[in-house]
């Protein structure tokens, strides 16, 4: 078994800034990439940022430069570090690993977090 579990959502302002982690936990080998994606309400759900294995990364257009997502690998934890928050980054955000179990190491097998609220508005 795998969980994940995030922390780290809020109301803030605009212009402020939030810090989201997700932390895997459970039967893990190894863990590819880690991501970020959000779904607010009557929109789908897209990709804002992820990272893989070897550090590399991607973003959405909308939050270059403002989002930061980083991973420590020994606490199988991915964050979205977020500043400059808009009122449009307002989203159930939600974290997507990529696993290895331990009792399946050739297949990965893709996680989602249960989501946390992010509301930006003053």
């Amino acid at each position: 078994q795998v969980q994940l579990v995030e922390s780290g959502g809020g109301l803030v302002q605009p212009g402020g800034s939030l810090r989201l982690s997700c932390a895997a936990s459970g039967s893990i080998f190894s863990i590819n990439t880690m991501g970020w994606y959000r779904q607010a309400p009557g929109k789908q759900r897209e990709l804002v940022a992820a990272i893989t294995s070897g550090g590399s990364t991607n973003y959405a257009d909308s939050v270059k430069g403002r989002f930061t997502i980083s991973r420590d690998n020994a606490k199988n934890t991915v964050y979205l570090e977020m500043n400059s928050l808009k009122p449009e980054d307002t989203a159930v955000y939600y974290c997507n690993v990529g696993i290895r179990r331990q009792d399946s190491v050739r297949t990965v097998n893709n996680y989602w977090g249960q989501g946390t609220q992010v509301t930006v508005s003053s």
